[in-house]
């Protein structure tokens, strides 16, 4: 065994003393100091190479840093953007940090900053109609706010300020040097912006955003210094619980190979810096206290909405022409304005105002439905091309014709003339099944002053009077036939009229 070891460390020595010689002479050809690093650095490949990597001190340090205190999903793609599910209207707390290192930003210390947290859209179409949107929801939820500051949880917050006409965010004022938590609410679901079809669609992302800014010369917290924001969804209460429990299922499920491609779920979200939310006019988001619409309401009432006083679903028997309320592709951008200011859809002038008719016209079903919210997106298509209301009973009525108005017509059988009279029928459309509806659609139809019309009788078995009522009217046939006359009153004043 000594045997053995002794004959390792010989070959070891030996194997030790080959490699010392064969270094000894590296650099000996080139002459003493030929060898330098410092010369083989100052190669231009090196240089070039040296170049392109960015200096130390380019490299951007954001100066607040916010983290909601909610754990991501694990069902997230390695390089997609995290997403995090919240629970409608439970409390859950922001981290405001200062990030900043010695020196940065000077100006604000011992200062306040202003931040604004807000709830918006993620998806850039719904960003777009953003006050549509919102005002839909406002209608459906009077008296809801959106987005709301606990705020007995909130820790260091000052000022805080919730504007009426902007639901969808709160600001207030702290001091970075101080510890700083907000707990928001969000009292919106992912699903009420989803249009209805057949049940389990899927909730539109919304985004949280913190935009923060230091006050100026003038004593306005206008000057913005950074924002950040994250994705997230937010479900029916205790539903964000089970949407993360079955993310986390499924996750397990899958092999070792596909987990690889998914990130981790963290505890805690990380809000990653982005744009500020742009406050101008020019986005069509609901920004300012006070939007101001391309037409004002006096241009508005000039405009005449369209009544129900016709007797034919397309509203000619009253003698306006529906030519007039149609949008033609040809419509310029000024008369698509006036279009849809003369149709109600005052809210969307400004959305449209670079739309033409041919632009308009362009948009599908799906396309409105989506811009505008399902009920003004339906009504607006039906208005584009040019849906009437269908009748609940269709009605034919002939005024019996006077032998000088009666048009002669060509016997076909015969081919001899005849004078037999050509009884023209009116249709009369009732939206309403009731006897004041056919009263006055056959005023309208037969331009008969509605005052003078007494009574309305169906004429009965043996030439008897039956006063038409409700009743009546409700079990009238769907496109009966009626001949009518009219007759004088007893008293002298106005008449009657009798359907036969």
């Amino acid at each position: 065994m000594a045997w053995v070891l002794k004959m390792d460390e010989a070959i070891e020595s030996g194997l030790v003393h080959d490699f010392d010689a064969s270094l000894s002479g590296i650099g000996q050809e080139l002459g003493a100091g030929a060898y330098s690093m410092s010369d083989v650095l100052a190669l231009p490949i090196f240089k070039q190479e040296d170049s392109s990597l960015p200096p130390e001190n380019e490299t951007k340090h954001p100066p607040f840093q916010y983290v909601m205190c909610a754990a991501t999903s694990p069902a997230v793609k390695l390089y997609d953007e995290t997403l995090t599910y919240l629970n409608q209207g439970q409390s859950y707390e922001i981290r405001m940090l200062d990030n900043r290192k010695a020196g940065d930003i000077p100006e604000i210390n011992g200062k306040l900053v202003k931040s604004t947290i807000r709830v918006v859209f993620h998806d850039r179409r719904l960003q777009y109609t953003e006050h549509q949107q919102l005002e839909g929801w406002k209608w459906n939820r009077p008296g809801d706010r959106l987005l709301d500051l606990d705020i007995p949880m909130s820790v260091g917050v000052i000022d805080i300020k919730t504007n009426p006409s902007q639901l969808n965010a709160v600001e207030f004022l702290w001091d970075p040097t101080k510890c700083t938590s907000a707990f928001i609410q969000v009292h919106c679901i992912s699903t009420e912006f989803t249009p209805r079809k057949h049940g389990g669609e899927k909730g539109v992302p919304f985004r949280i955003q913190v935009d923060t800014f230091k006050q100026t010369e003038n004593g306005e917290y206008t000057d913005h210094l950074h924002s950040a924001s994250c994705q997230i969804k937010v479900f029916k209460p205790k539903g964000a619980d089970r949407k993360q429990k079955t993310d986390r299922e499924k996750m397990e499920k899958r092999t070792a190979h596909e987990k690889e491609k998914y990130q981790p779920s963290y505890d805690t979200t990380i809000l990653t810096e982005c744009s500020p939310w742009p406050d101008t006019p020019t986005t069509f988001v609901n920004n300012s206290p006070t939007p101001a619409p391309t037409f004002t309401s006096a241009q508005h009432n000039t405009y005449s909405v369209p009544d129900s006083n016709s007797s034919s679903p397309n509203h000619q028997g009253d003698g306006t022409s529906q030519g007039s309320g149609d949008l033609h592709p040809s419509a310029t951008i000024q008369e698509t304005q006036q279009w849809l200011l003369k149709h109600r859809f005052s809210t969307y002038t400004r959305l449209f105002s670079n739309f033409s008719g041919a632009d308009l016209l362009k948009l599908t079903r799906e396309d409105l439905v989506q811009i505008c919210g399902p009920a003004d997106g339906i009504r607006l298509y039906n208005a584009l091309k040019a849906r009437s209301v269908r009748p609940r009973l269709t009605i034919y009525v002939c005024q019996e014709p006077l032998r000088s108005v009666q048009l002669e017509r060509q016997d076909a059988g015969n081919g001899d003339s005849s004078n037999g009279a050509i009884y023209v029928y009116h249709a009369i459309y009732l939206e309403e099944m009731a006897a004041s509806e056919v009263t006055r659609k056959l005023a309208l139809a037969f331009n008969i002053p509605l005052h003078q019309i007494n009574q309305v009788y169906r004429q009965g078995p043996t030439g008897i009077h039956i006063l038409v009522s409700d009743q009546m009217v409700q079990n009238f046939h769907d496109e009966s036939c009626f001949l009518f006359t009219t007759i004088k009153a007893e008293n002298g004043e106005g008449f009657h009229i009798i359907l036969k």
